[in-house]
């Protein structure tokens, strides 16, 4: 009986040996207790918030002149109406230049959310490296929103053999 138990006990210590280790974060836990992170938002908000009404004030002058347009349109001459629906036509491709140039995917605001946001992520993501790797964690996910795998372990990765599995050679790119 004392020969069951201490095999039994050798396989679940060989077992636990050699299991892998996996955690998981929370990045919106984590951005809440970096100040850095709450002052950049705060930044960020202040100039969205100035742009927009910047924006807005842009728009309310178009819709002013074209107001204008419509009740002047019936005294106005041929090339006095295209001259003004041409301004209108200016006025609103201004209007929407601003916005794009301030909301757009490649705008300001994404510029300087990437200047003032992007250290801070990249420090949190080198963090999480140390800890994954000082604890010996094949894997950690974060758990803010999608499941994502944020570290893995490289020994880990087995993209070359499912590659060499298929008849590829690793490495080799096909264009």
């Amino acid at each position: 009986m004392k020969r069951l138990i201490l095999v039994f006990t050798l396989l679940i210590i060989t077992h636990v040996a050699f299991a892998q280790k996996f955690g998981f974060v929370d990045t919106d836990y984590i951005l809440k207790h970096i100040p850095d992170y709450s002052n950049a938002n705060k930044q960020l908000d202040a100039l969205s918030k100035q742009w927009q009404k910047e924006s807005d004030n842009h728009f309310q002058e178009l819709d002013g002149f074209y107001k204008a347009y419509q009740k002047d349109q019936v005294l106005l001459s041929g090339d006095m109406k295209r001259k003004r629906e041409q301004e209108i036509v200016g006025k609103e491709k201004e209007a929407k230049d601003f916005q794009k140039q301030k909301f757009g995917p490649d705008g300001e605001l994404f510029r300087r959310r990437q200047a003032l946001v992007k250290p801070i992520q990249d420090r949190i993501y080198k963090a999480i490296q140390d800890v994954a790797e000082d604890g010996l964690y094949a894997i950690i996910f974060d758990k803010a929103g999608d499941p994502t795998m944020l570290y893995s372990a490289p020994r880990y990765d087995k993209s070359s053999d499912v590659i060499v599995k298929l008849g590829f050679k690793p490495g080799v790119f096909a264009k």
